[in-house]
């Protein structure tokens, strides 16, 4: 007996590999069909490597044959397997948060160089240039943001937004501020797990009132962690800030963080680095420059990655001192210091503007810088 191509076609119809709602035919895994006589060679092609799927899509094959065209026909079937190809995302990952226009992760590859100080200063100087900003204070086991903004003793409220009850941010200096320091008592240790800090972080993100905003800072724990993977799943990170110092053994930690983020899996633009206790100025002395730490460590780091360098911060006892008493040097009206903060502050938004244009029109948040201010709009 000679077998008829479109019979057994017509009878492969009738079924479907395993997990799939299309019909052999339909779902492409029937990639070739010949026949010899009584003889058929049916070569499939599967999705999937699993060998119980495979030896169903064998017998399926062969029993369709038998019912439905011929049932002495000698069946063989050969299967191959194409996992199909994972498609690349290079989009930034997380929900967008309405209200939020930027999201801004400063973070450092090693504790001790002042990021959280940097983070403050930056929250106050976009403020004072006119926008409207918030701090997330992430940095859940050790958060600095309630003393370094004078609300240690605050406790946000719950207020009632669109049926929902939220936490409402504590406001200072015209920031809006959420830490897990507005939830603990200060002498209390925050012994917690990944997956439970990462619960409190999506709470304060996702569970809180913050309005309407222009940047959003997230002040990130040091190293590169949980904390970090939780915050970049859970928002649309725009672009991340590295704050480093100038010497080796902090440099190789930046440069660290700066690959965090560059990895492909992640994928969060990196705006640029910040160089922190620059130099010492001793009081008595403000036109000397003592580079304690070394000099221009940053910044040629910065030029070795091809990242921008944003700005330096000098090794200030005043800084120190404004941080304790919950009064960033950021605050301060025409001081070589608040100079410093503005310059940085500038360059962050100027990178944030290059980094916008480069997203795609339904996405886009257009800023606007102008003579020193600058207005956000959404495209």
């Amino acid at each position: 007996m000679k077998l008829d191509k479109n019979e057994i076609k017509k009878a492969l119809s009738t079924i479907s590999v395993a997990g799939e709602g299309q019909n052999m035919l339909e779902s492409g895994a029937v990639q070739n069909i010949v026949t010899f006589g009584d003889e058929v060679i049916v070569d499939l092609k599967l999705a999937t490597p699993a060998l119980h799927i495979k030896k169903r899509a064998e017998v399926d094959v062969m029993k369709a044959i038998h019912q439905h065209v011929y049932e002495k026909a000698k069946v063989e079937v050969k299967v191959s397997v194409e996992a199909p190809k994972k498609k690349q995302v290079n989009e930034i990952k997380g929900k967008p948060i309405p209200g939020i226009q930027n999201i801004v992760a400063v973070a450092s590859g090693k504790g001790g160089v002042g990021k959280s100080t940097v983070t403050a200063n930056l929250a106050v100087s976009l403020s004072k240039l006119g926008f409207k900003v918030g701090l997330l204070d992430a940095d859940i086991y050790g958060p600095s943001g309630p003393i370094m903004f004078d609300v240690a003793n605050e406790k946000p409220l719950s207020v009632t937004v669109d049926g929902k009850s939220k936490m409402k941010p504590i406001e200072s200096y015209g920031v809006k501020i959420l830490s897990i320091g507005f939830f603990t008592k200060p002498d209390q240790a925050v012994i917690w797990r990944g997956p439970m800090a990462s619960k409190a972080l999506n709470q304060m993100i996702f569970d809180a009132d913050w309005g309407e905003l222009d940047f959003l800072l997230v002040d990130l724990p040091p190293g590169t962690g949980d904390i970090h993977l939780s915050i970049m799943q859970s928002m649309p990170i725009t672009g991340s800030v590295i704050v480093s110092t100038p010497q080796n053994v902090a440099l190789a930690d930046a440069k660290k963080g700066v690959a965090m983020f560059q990895q492909e899996s992640i994928n969060v633009p990196v705006l640029g680095m910040v160089e922190n206790m620059a130099y010492f100025t001793p009081e008595e002395l403000p036109d000397n420059k003592y580079y304690i730490f070394g000099e221009r460590g940053a910044e040629y780091l910065a030029k070795d990655l091809k990242i921008p360098f944003l700005g330096e911060i000098p090794l200030v006892q005043s800084i120190r001192e404004a941080g304790d008493v919950g009064r960033p040097a950021a605050l301060q009206e025409n001081t070589p210091l608040a100079e410093a903060f503005t310059e940085l502050t500038r360059n962050v938004v100027q990178q944030v503007v290059n980094r916008n244009e480069n997203i795609p029109p339904t996405e886009a948040i257009k800023i606007t810088t102008m003579a020193g201010c600058s207005a956000v709009n959404k495209k």
